[in-house]
């Protein structure tokens, strides 16, 4: 090119950068067409997660299963002792007469009919019998309504229809025994052994 003269040596270093150009071009796509695939099978390799990465992704995700039954157990103790608490505030203690036991209230200004404060069977049922004669909450012993309260009133519901009629009587029974413990007079007589309890509600 140094030798050459203007115009031709320019034409010639056009063309010598031109072919230059398309040589690296060439270069690039051969490597390109090498490396793309590779980078694309070393990125789906590392995607892949062991068995091990699997159990600890799922572990951070879900969390330890046993702080989750920690949890759980704990939020069970909470809700017991809540409900344990409501029991002094119970008008009777419907139970069955070991292994369940409900406690009943019926305040008007909270609810239409009477609702559930607390209810459990075994261990939780003797709680509650503890914790009412510590109180001196009324203990009612009927097993059918004690079972069908149990197995168809979730706590802080109200009871089904279908058991209003025995559910008054024992309030009725308590009330009046109330009354005759403070006043004196003619001893309420006791709850019928056979309560109105309907056979879908029967347990």
């Amino acid at each position: 090119l140094s030798q050459g003269h203007l115009p031709g040596n320019v034409y010639n270093a056009l063309d010598l950068l031109v072919w230059m150009f398309i040589i690296l071009c060439s270069s690039t796509v051969i490597i390109v067409v090498i490396d793309v695939p590779f980078q694309i099978w070393n990125h789906n390799k590392q995607l892949r997660m062991t068995k091990q990465e699997i159990k600890d992704e799922y572990k951070d995700t879900e969390g330890q299963p046993e702080v989750k039954g920690r949890v759980r157990q704990m939020q069970r103790e909470m809700a017991q002792r809540r409900m344990m608490a409501e029991v002094p505030n119970a008008d009777v203690i419907v139970v069955n007469p070991e292994h369940y036991a409900v406690a009943v209230k019926y305040d008007v200004t909270k609810a239409a009919a009477p609702y559930v404060l607390a209810k459990g069977v075994d261990d939780v049922a003797f709680k509650i019998r503890e914790i009412a004669r510590e109180h001196d909450v009324a203990i009612v012993s009927a097993p059918p309504l004690a079972r069908a309260i149990y197995h168809t009133t979730k706590i802080d519901q109200e009871i089904p229809e279908g058991l209003f009629t025995a559910v008054a009587q024992v309030l009725a029974y308590v009330f009046q025994l109330r009354q005759y413990q403070q006043k004196g007079g003619k001893r309420p007589t006791p709850i019928p052994l056979n309560q109105p309890i309907p056979d879908d509600l029967k347990y």
